[in-house]
């Protein structure tokens, strides 16, 4: 407030002093103090809205060392480069397995991730249950960084009942302005990838398979949104896990084995032999899956959960992955 005075004020007053009474020249410099020279309040660290349309969008790499386990780019070079989109209609990203019941599933590989979910940051304006309309929900994590996660702790963000969508645009200003934030009980599974990428299959006809807009450190982010299944944290805050009995071309205790081998299927078919222990219409269904490898000597006897369970077990939770699955049949 001080250098508007002296730049801008601090003239006027200069000039009017000597014409004006003394009452109308106090009344002019407590205007003028009040609400500037053009009639408006000075904040110069007031709101600003930014229009999605026209921020910058930040570059994402799901396939850097850092960011992934089982689709690394340093070991297949044919996966996309950084912050090309990504087709995850296609293998080695979506897998056709067998349900608890031997149903026939197909469902998303997003990769190895953590129990521990990130927080996502929903705002709501006082006195509403709906979130503010218009308004990216905000992130503060990216693929190949440190906590990142594809679920997320949705957290309540409570602003003034005047707010105006796309005025906070991080988590760091959320902080700054001291918004109120609470912890809800739902997780969501929104994995970030590049603009363009494509996951077109959904287990419900109301799930919207298009990418969703964000913001994450006052740059526009895109995720998909799988909501198969209402999910919570635990007591711990983490995301629950199920089991799925997988099998590779190649035993993992064998040179070239386990994943890079690619799971065993039926001869001139896409259809492996892994057993997920729940469907999204099971209570206890989690996309983030419990791994154990069973012996592909046994490939033939499995159909369900049972003869999953009953085969030679390799590994115990050799792996914790996101894989929403897509559909289901009979």
């Amino acid at each position: 407030m001080d250098h508007i005075y002296k730049m801008k004020i601090q003239p006027i007053l200069n000039t009017m002093k000597n014409k004006l009474p003394s009452l109308n020249y106090l009344f002019v410099f407590l205007l003028l103090a009040a609400f500037g020279i053009d009639g408006c309040k000075d904040d110069p660290s007031g709101p600003e809205v930014t229009d999605p349309d026209e921020a910058p969008e930040v570059s994402v790499d799901r396939f850097s060392d850092s960011a992934g386990t089982l689709f690394r780019r340093s070991s297949n070079p044919t996966l996309p480069g950084p912050d090309e989109p990504i087709n995850f209609d296609q293998g080695p990203f979506i897998t056709q397995g067998y349900g608890p019941a031997g149903e026939i599933v197909e469902y998303y590989n997003f990769d190895v991730l953590s129990t521990q979910p990130a927080p996502i940051f929903v705002l709501f304006r006082e006195g509403e249950d709906q979130p503010v309309d218009g308004q990216l929900n905000i992130i503060n994590v990216l693929p190949g960084e440190e906590g990142y996660n594809d679920f997320w702790h949705v957290h309540k963000v409570t602003v003034p009942s005047g707010y105006t969508a796309n005025t906070v645009t991080s988590m760091a200003d959320i902080q700054q302005r001291g918004f109120e934030i609470e912890e809800t009980d739902m997780l969501v599974n929104c994995p970030v990838v590049p603009e363009g990428s494509t996951a077109n299959k959904r287990f419900t006809g109301e799930e919207e398979p298009g990418l969703i807009r964000g913001w994450y450190k006052e740059q526009v982010v895109y995720y998909f949104s799988f909501e198969e299944k209402a999910l919570s944290p635990g007591g711990d805050g983490s995301v629950p896990t199920s089991p799925i009995y997988v099998t590779f071309n190649i035993n993992p205790d064998e040179e070239g084995g386990g994943p890079p081998s690619g799971f065993m299927t039926e001869q001139d078919s896409d259809q492996t032999h892994n057993v997920a222990a729940t469907i999204p219409t099971d209570d206890d269904y989690s996309p983030l899956w419990f791994v154990n490898i069973y012996d592909n000597a046994d490939f033939d006897m499995v159909s369900d959960l049972t003869s999953a369970q009953n085969t030679d077990i390799l590994a115990e939770g050799a792996a914790i992955v996101n894989c929403p699955i897509v559909s289901v049949m009979p």
